[in-house]
């Protein structure tokens, strides 16, 4: 087995099989809604006017964390579904999703602290599959740096529940660091000390003001859809694919809204801590 046991609680399992991994073949009517609902925005903007009270800004910032494998242009939709309801949204700065967890951990909390820097607050992730991860641990250890999380297709609770051929992947990646390619994955990241700790700092309680909303599907054939609920205050089921939950409209409104409901706790939460501090 590739992965550590401990990546894989009792109670969960690794999808296996080609028609389960055939459930991923809907990410293209995903994308074409998508594509369709775009294309229709871009149509209605034309009788618009570029400033009114429908053409409201958060500028809040939200930085997107691609999954395994995937690098920062798999969220180019959800990027242009955010920006266009007023977000500010920043790449992870990823190409391939497949180094080192701890590594790629140190990199994004430097990548946080220049955007909380550039905007002067705390900044919330998307993340999706293994970004969602890495958004959680990221979340627990600067609680001072994430206003909150939103995970799509993350399973946080047992990294471990992903399908047999990502497995077979991580296997492969684990020879070729053997190998000598520092750029990726190694035995360590996958069951020594470097999987322990990823997976401790992925279940560090969050603070009581950080926002946790996890987004999940049944039709998942990547991961075991149990697996993403986690400890988030709030989980919302999708229905589509693992892979599509990147450019499924459905999911890009469950994101919107979720970031809508951060922020609302938080405005919620600042006049109790005033308060208090009196």
């Amino acid at each position: 087995m590739a992965i550590g046991e401990f990546l894989l609680p009792e109670g969960f399992e690794a999808p296996r099989g080609l028609r389960t991994l055939g459930r991923e073949a809907s990410v293209l009517p995903e994308a074409g809604r998508w594509a369709r609902q775009t294309a229709a925005e871009r149509w209605n903007d034309r009788s618009r006017p570029y400033v009114g009270p429908d053409r409201s800004r958060s500028n809040a910032p939200v930085l997107l964390i691609p999954g395994f494998l995937a690098g920062d242009s798999s969220l180019t939709a959800m990027s242009h579904h955010l920006r266009r309801r007023g977000y500010r949204t920043y790449r992870a700065q990823i190409h391939a999703n497949v180094g080192c967890t701890l590594a790629s951990a140190d990199r994004l909390e430097r990548r946080l602290e220049a955007i909380a820097l550039r905007r002067e607050q705390r900044v919330t992730i998307v993340g999706h599959s293994l970004g969602g991860m890495l958004a959680r641990g990221l979340a627990a250890r600067r609680p001072d740096l994430v206003e909150g999380i939103v995970t799509m297709g993350s399973p946080m609770v047992a990294p471990g529940a992903a399908h047999t051929v990502l497995q077979m992947a991580t296997g492969v990646f684990s020879g070729l660091s053997a190998a000598g390619l520092r750029a990726v994955m190694s035995a360590d990241c996958l069951r020594g000390e470097c999987a322990k700790e990823s997976y401790r700092l992925s279940q560090v309680p969050l603070a009581d003001d950080q926002g946790f909303t996890a987004i999940y599907s049944k039709r998942d054939g990547v991961v075991d859809w149990r697996a993403c609920l986690g400890d988030s205050d709030h989980t919302v089921e999708a229905t589509c694919s693992h892979i599509g939950m990147a450019v499924e409209p459905q999911v890009m409104r469950m994101v919107e809204a979720a970031l809508a409901e951060h922020a609302r706790r938080r405005r919620t939460a600042l006049p109790a801590q005033h308060a208090t501090a009196g």
